[in-house]
């Protein structure tokens, strides 16, 4: 049911105030249409914005894997808003709903501190409800470099980490690579951005620039793209683990020695 404060004037409905749905793969169409009524229906006039970016938005989008990655932006974030949110975020995880909720005001004073983020919502995002927020938010990109070299580092500390956790366990190190590799995807674009260089959305392409501009075997980056995309790869796993720390490490080396 509708909130008091959301109502809709004549024969408007929830489908004429969601937008550019038919810019949607029809599986997150699917998902996504419901889990925004209801998100619109519990919050009213609180949710100003509701944003579809990621893999969800390009051809890299894998149903029933591929995360539908949300931007909720709200006019403001109290404790009961997340507790009356609780339910229905849960509902849409299953369905592979990843929201971030933040407020107008958040976002205007965190793009300095999260250019990586801001930058890749902006490249490639669809708006579906209310104001454009995302797109007319201006991004201070002074301090991107830092963080691709922040990340870079922090994820690679991780996989030596998480390494002396699993051990020698196959699945535990398939899963390691794949999701190592979905969270240095916007970093591999934004070093490509740092070099002044057309930004491809295909992860194939992202790995085709990384190659070419700083050297790198990009074909263990598509080994492990492969393993995520389903299939099978040719290749002993601890090697293949070693291979991609050395890789990931020139990274390291490579953005801490940009000149900017």
């Amino acid at each position: 049911m509708l909130k008091s404060n959301q109502q809709f004037k004549g024969k408007e409905t929830f489908m004429d105030i969601l937008v550019n749905l038919e810019k949607l793969n029809s599986h997150v169409r699917k998902v996504l249409v419901p889990f925004s009524q209801a998100m619109i229906a519990l919050h009213g006039d609180n949710l100003k914005s509701i944003s579809l970016y990621g893999s969800a938005v390009g051809e890299d989008f894998i149903p029933k894997k591929s995360n539908i990655n949300l931007l909720l932006v709200m006019k403001k974030i109290d404790p009961p808003d997340l507790k009356m949110s609780l339910k229905l975020i849960n509902q849409g995880r299953k369905k592979g709903i990843v929201p971030l909720l933040l407020t107008v005001e958040h976002m205007k004073s965190s793009t300095d501190t999260f250019p990586v983020e801001f930058l890749e919502m902006k490249d490639n995002y669809v708006l579906v409800y209310g104001k454009d927020i995302l797109g007319e938010l201006e991004v201070n990109s002074r301090n991107l470099r830092h963080q691709c070299e922040q990340q870079l580092k922090g994820g690679l500390i991780r996989l030596y980490q998480v390494y002396l956790e699993i051990g020698l366990k196959e699945k535990r190190i398939r899963s390691l690579l794949i999701n190592s590799l979905t969270s240095f995807n916007p970093i591999f674009r934004s070093l490509l951005r740092l070099k002044g260089k057309a930004l491809p959305i295909k992860k194939r392409d992202v790995i085709g620039g990384l190659e070419r501009e700083f050297a790198v075997n990009g074909a263990i980056f598509l080994k492990v793209l492969e393993m995520k995309e389903g299939r099978k790869v040719e290749d002993n796993l601890e090697k293949l683990f070693g291979d991609y720390m050395e890789e990931v490490e020139k990274l390291c080396i490579i953005c801490d020695r940009m000149e900017m």
